[in-house]
């Protein structure tokens, strides 16, 4: 289902080439990393800038604690442009999201939503993402057969960060096309604003990205006019009442919040979940034994977000020069962190490659560390979570249809299509 036969050299690997990842071949390319080249240079080519490469888990450990050297301002993309006006429409958001800011801006920044992601507000939503889950279940319960990514998967983080910021039903699945679009850019199928016979190029890739930031922040700039004359219970409104140093946030502020909550909220979960269940179709072992004892279940989705490392990779600046792994990082240097290989780095994870529902410890690094933790971890967690507890139960019999279609993108580890079929509910 998920196997991969090709056999890979050190001098095959290349972690510009999206197509390795969308193959499957990337976690055999970052063995041979450690083993190999653990902090490699990738050259600088016509399109994109150097930079240097972590793949094992203390040198990501010591760049995320250290983000008075390696700033996130510059952007946190390992496809940074040589050619700086071709930046993409995304990239104007650079130190003016709370993901692309470094201290003290960000840490002002991130209180001002804190209060909404606490374990406490998490706990609180918990019979809410509980119903939504049934909802989003109800709709393929009777059929027998799904597209889980598209049906289920998608449905329910989008749900969830959608009601959180109040938006209306009705425009939860333009939310779905954008998301593809901006985080997706580089997969000919989401690339439907370009002719057919033009897909899968970076000029295809670059159209598709700007053009679903765009129509994202004019959606989002018509929302933020009706709260700013009309408050509601919701993280927009939220925004739109609070100050930063005295000051209220201006709308530009605010539209790149709206832009990265929208984002981050709704496809690295979904992709953790299609991830999950792939992982348990691959090892039915550990499925049988979730099934016999949900006590399992939050070490369950700790391996889970582990094994899936849904965010590939963030990247870095340096402010100065600064040694990492032996290897002397020079101020004004590019550095990736790539998650699915620390995650799996045999110093921390003896056997990394096998999916282990009781793995402890688990002190995996797939929601970051330090200053950039995942704000949004709980309700993944809590999602991850709930969902598995009741497909299990309502479908114990859910098995693949066909095989599982790959994002191309070596940013987001993602599924795109995972179909599935069950004993249908009567």
């Amino acid at each position: 289902m998920t196997a991969v036969s090709e056999s890979l050299t050190l001098e095959d690997i290349n972690l510009n080439d999206e197509t390795l990842f969308e193959n499957g071949l990337a976690h055999q390319a970052f063995k041979i990393l450690r083993r190999e080249d653990p902090v490699s240079w990738t050259p600088e080519n016509e399109e994109v800038v150097g930079h240097w490469n972590f793949v094992r888990y203390e040198d990501v450990l010591t760049c995320s604690r250290h983000p008075e050297v390696f700033s996130s301002e510059r952007g946190i993309v390992q496809f940074f442009p040589v050619d700086e006006t071709k930046q993409t429409a995304a990239a104007a958001g650079n130190g003016k999201m709370l993901i692309t800011m470094d201290p003290p801006r960000h840490v002002k920044l991130r209180r001002l939503v804190n209060k909404g992601f606490t374990p406490r507000a998490v706990a609180a939503m918990e019979p809410h993402i509980r119903e939504i889950t049934n909802t989003v279940l109800d709709t393929i319960a009777k059929k027998g057969k799904s597209d889980f990514v598209i049906d289920v998967a998608s449905q329910i983080p989008l749900a969830v960060i959608c009601g959180m910021m109040g938006l209306e039903q009705k425009d939860w699945p333009l939310m779905f096309q954008l998301t593809n679009k901006v985080l997706g850019a580089g997969d000919p199928e989401y690339q439907t604003d370009v002719p057919e016979d033009q897909r899968g190029t970076n000029e295809a890739a670059n159209i598709t990205g700007n053009l679903g930031t765009m129509q994202m922040f004019g959606f989002f700039a018509q929302v933020l006019q009706e709260r700013r004359a009309n408050r509601k219970d919701d993280l927009i409104s939220i925004l739109c009442e609070s100050e930063l140093d005295g000051e209220a946030l201006s709308d530009e502020d605010i539209l790149w919040f709206c832009f990265l909550l929208i984002l981050a909220g709704n496809e690295t979960t979904r992709n953790a979940m299609s991830g999950g269940l792939l992982a348990f179709f691959d090892n039915p072992g550990e499925r049988r034994r979730l099934m016999a004892d949900m006590s399992l279940i939050d070490s369950a989705v700790e391996e889970i977000v582990r094994y899936v490392s849904p965010v590939m990779h963030m990247a870095r600046i340096a402010l100065s020069d600064f040694e990492v792994g032996g290897q002397l990082i020079k101020k004004g240097e590019r550095v990736v962190m790539w998650y699915p290989s620390v995650n799996r780095d045999e110093k921390v994870f003896p056997d990394g490659d096998v999916f282990n529902i009781t793995r402890s410890p688990n002190d995996h690094l797939a929601f970051g560390i330090g200053e950039h933790f995942c704000l949004g971890a709980g309700f993944a967690r809590l999602e991850l979570k709930i969902l598995f507890q009741e497909l299990f139960r309502r479908f114990p019999d859910i098995q693949p249809d066909g095989p599982a279609e790959r994002l191309r993108s070596t940013f987001i580890g993602g599924i795109k299509h995972l179909p599935v079929k069950f004993t249908p509910e009567a």
